[in-house]
This record gives C-alpha cells, sequence and structure tokens, in this order.
C-alpha cells in the first residue's frame, strides 16, 4: 500500500518497523496524508517495535502507540485551546501513558508545549517546543524503566521503509573486522536517507534536512564529535604522526560545525520554498477524500 511502498535494498536494511495498524482508513488518501505528517513520531517508535496509529482527539490529531502491558501512549499538541498550527508541528507535544481498564494508571512522560500561565512552574522539556528528539528520548528512558520497549524477534525480520518516512535509523554495529566483504552499514544508512530524498513527492521536503542540519542531534553534529574522538585516539599513539592527525581530525570536527552553522536557515528556507495550499482547519488538503476523523480517546487536560 501506499503508506510502506516497495524501496531498495538499502533501505530495507535500515531499519525494522512494527507494523502498520490494521483498519481500513490505512488505504484512504486523508488518513496516509496524516501518516506521513507525523512519520517523524511513529518511524522511531516503529524501530523499537511499537505500534502506532493516527487518530483525532478533542481538538487535533494524536499519535497512539499500543505497549505490550495493553496501556497506551497518547502523543500529541495541546488540546486545549486548540492548536492552530498543521498536524504533526505543534509548537510543543504533550506525551501521556494510560490504560483503558485502570485510570488510575495515568502519567505524563513528556510536556513541552507552552505555558500561558505566568505562575504555573514551567516543565524543563518546554524549552525543546516542537522537537522531536527530546521527546522520543524521553519515551525511551521512561518506557526501559517499565520494561515495555519490546525486543525486535529476529534481526532479519525486516519491513519494507517507507519512502515518506523520515531516517531516524538505528543501525547495526559495522564489521571492522578487515573483511573484505564487510557492510559499510553507517554509510547505507546515509544512502538509505538520500534514496528517500529522492523518492519524496515534495522538491521541498524539509524533514530529511533537518536530520543532518539539527544542532543537537543532526548528522553534521554527530560527525562532528566522531571526528573530535578520532583526534583524541589519534593524540594517544603519542607518535608525531599522531599528533598530526590529531591536528587534522580536529580540523575536520571544526569545519563540520562550521558547515552547520553556515547552513542552519537552510531548514527553515526549504520549508519556506513549498507551494502555498489551500487547508481545511485541521490542516489537511481539502477535498471530498478527506474523510471523517477516527473517534478515539481523548486527551486528559495537562498535569502540572
Amino acid at each position: 500500500m501506499a503508506a510502506d511502498q516497495e524501496n531498495p535494498p538499502e533501505a530495507r536494511r535500515a531499519a525494522a518497523l512494527a507494523p502498520l495498524p490494521d483498519h481500513r482508513n490505512v488505504d484512504t488518501p486523508w488518513w496516509q496524508e496524516l501518516w506521513r505528517r507525523h512519520a517523524h513520531i511513529t518511524t522511531p517508535l516503529r524501530e523499537r517495535g511499537l505500534e502506532c496509529d493516527i487518530e483525532f482527539g478533542l481538538s487535533a490529531y494524536i499519535v497512539r502507540v499500543s505497549l505490550p502491558d495493553d496501556s497506551y501512549l497518547i502523543i500529541g499538541p495541546p488540546q486545549e485551546p486548540p492548536s492552530d498550527r498543521p498536524p504533526g508541528s505543534p509548537e510543543g507535544w504533550i506525551a501521556t501513558r494510560e490504560h483503558p481498564d485502570n485510570p488510575s494508571l495515568f502519567e505524563v512522560l513528556y510536556d513541552s508545549a507552552p505555558c500561558d500561565d505566568p505562575g504555573a512552574p514551567q516543565r524543563p522539556e518546554a524549552r525543546h517546543g516542537g522537537s522531536i528528539q527530546p521527546l522520543i528520548e524521553s519515551i525511551d528512558h521512561r518506557l526501559a524503566q517499565l520494561g515495555l520497549l519490546p525486543t525486535p524477534s529476529s534481526p532479519t525480520a525486516r519491513t519494507p521503509v517507507s519512502a515518506a518516512e523520515p531516517a531516524l535509523l538505528t543501525p547495526k554495529p559495522a564489521d571492522v573486522s578487515g573483511n573484505a566483504d564487510r557492510t559499510f552499514v553507517y554509510g547505507d544508512v546515509l544512502l538509505a536517507l538520500t534514496d528517500r530524498l529522492n523518492a519524496t513527492e515534495s522538491p521541498t521536503d524539509a524533514a530529511l534536512l533537518h536530520q543532518i542540519l539539527d544542532p543537537t542531534s543532526g548528522l553534521l553534529e554527530r560527525l562532528g564529535e566522531f571526528f573530535e574522538a578520532a583526534a583524541e585516539k589519534a593524540k594517544e599513539s603519542e607518535q608525531d604522526d599522531g599528533f598530526d592527525l590529531h591536528y587534522d581530525l580536529q580540523d575536520a570536527a571544526t569545519t563540520l560545525r562550521s558547515l552547520g552553522e553556515d547552513l542552519h536557515t537552510a531548514v527553515d528556507r526549504m520549508r519556506a520554498l513549498a507551494p502555498a495550499r489551500r487547508t481545511t482547519r485541521a490542516g489537511l488538503p481539502p477535498g471530498p477524500s478527506q474523510g471523517p476523523p477516527t473517534a478515539t480517546t481523548p486527551v486528559p487536560g495537562r498535569t502540572r
């Protein structure tokens, strides 16, 4: 189906994903558009073996994540008052854990939504706003504490990756034993990202570019850290060429970070290139294909 089309072998090797939800809306254009807009959340969670779905909350679309103990996560923007931002790109995220048969099991795992009450204490994650990486890290940490992160059944069981989903990938360790046929898995991950960029329908899709240029967790920043670590290892040899290599690698790290600084506005500029589209109140393209919102459990009010 369109939400999870067949991709080249590089993309299939990159990530093992939990299956798509099983309901009739999955094959509708309006649901597939919602899925695309939330792929930066659903993809990393599906890589952790968690099944996700897109539903409608009190006033905005949310991601519902099924957990192994029959509880679930609700991840979405603030519901009261409703946000006027498009689905998948709110001013902040709220993630709660709930259980259908146990109302007392309710906790806020993450809340980066802005607070309008000047007297209310600000949660530490509020500084992250609509960023995804801190949200995923917080969910990872809490679910690991609870023992609710599923273990993949087999490292060879691969599900085709959608070309529309951002590359938030966790590669397997590379074989560095010196074998001639070893796989350059990190290069394969970047190749899969490039394949997705080439396959995206929009020439101005900024989500993939953000994977490279994010100043905290983007590829350029991580490469800078890698070259700094390699530089320290080279210096440990205490040989003349080790010191020379140390400075060369340090220069490489500096160049990468400088490149990120030079391109710090590129993501916003890419988004600005997208043609304006007439939208409905929910932020979806108008027309009969949109379909009705799916009924779901309302998102409870924020807890401070």
